[in-house]
């Protein structure tokens, strides 16, 4: 399996570009796939750059209904005509929005009416290509969620309310590495692997994504320290062979923090960046 940053907070390649965003295309010996598309059509460009065909994909992989993971999706129906696009069925029908940096709306309004036929909704659980691929919502509430959730809201027809993540998904390559997606894992990193682990009974050997474990800003006020050491006590005690790639809304101190108690067990990602397991 090789994994390709598209579009990340970061680039380590001036050539490339950046924005608040997050698109990894993943190629395996069966199936070639596009997990998110960050916020705008840049992940196009920079697939270009790096020589990654997004015509030829197969299947999208949306994590939640968030913009700066599915904002690219109707530039991506534009030049890709078979890829089916795998998503909650909560993501397309819930406003969705912000308060961290001044309030905001972070939904996109996708017309769809054109690729009906292409798009595929989870509600719980999915499986993909004789199970090598397994798409499921997250469901463990064993660890805390990220306390960044705390700013994010929705509005299903009741008026505004604090953002359940009743849209976001986890993807789970269990054949090919045993690679899971998180998205941002607004659920929480651990309660991914929780559910992942109990759901599926299989080995999880790399992760890949965001942690939604945020810098401190203004008055919001987010992870310690010492939640960050109980996240790493957890990984260590359980997850100790998993490797670990984050970036996109992972911040500095979380980083940091991990690094110290992970070691070479947790890596940065960025644009640009890839790696075959």
């Amino acid at each position: 399996m090789k994994i390709t940053v598209l579009v990340d907070n970061r680039a380590s390649d001036i050539l490339l570009e950046t924005e608040h965003g997050l698109s990894i295309y993943v190629e395996t010996e069966g199936c070639k796939c596009l997990l998110d598309t960050g916020d705008t059509d840049l992940f196009i460009r920079n697939a270009a750059k790096l020589g990654v065909d997004l015509t030829d994909v197969d299947y999208v992989f949306i994590s939640h209904g968030h913009s700066d993971h599915l904002g690219g999706l109707p530039y991506f129906l534009t030049i890709n005509s078979k890829a089916k696009v795998v998503i909650s069925s909560n993501a397309l029908n819930q406003h969705f929005f912000s308060r961290r940096t001044g309030f905001r709306e972070i939904g996109v309004n996708v017309d769809i009416s054109s690729y009906i036929d292409r798009f595929v909704y989870i509600k719980r659980e999915a499986i993909f290509l004789n199970g090598n691929i397994r798409v499921l919502s997250v469901d463990s509430e064993k660890y805390p969620s990220p306390k960044g959730n705390s700013t994010l809201y929705k509005e299903a027809g009741k008026g505004l309310e604090p953002d359940n993540f009743n849209h976001e998904l986890v993807i789970f390559f269990p054949e090919d590495g045993g690679l899971v997606f998180t998205g941002c894992g607004h659920k929480g990193l651990l309660n991914i692997l929780n559910t992942v682990k109990e759901r599926t009974i299989c080995q999880v050997n790399n992760v890949i994504g965001g942690f939604h474990l945020l810098d401190n800003k203004g008055t919001h006020v987010f992870e310690d320290e010492k939640d960050l050491n109980d996240i790493a006590d957890v990984i260590l005690a359980e997850y100790k062979d998993t490797n670990l790639f984050c970036g996109h809304c992972t911040g500095e101190l979380a980083y940091s923090v991990l690094k110290s108690r992970l070691g070479d067990q947790l890596a940065p990602f960025y644009t640009g960046f890839t790696v075959v397991i």
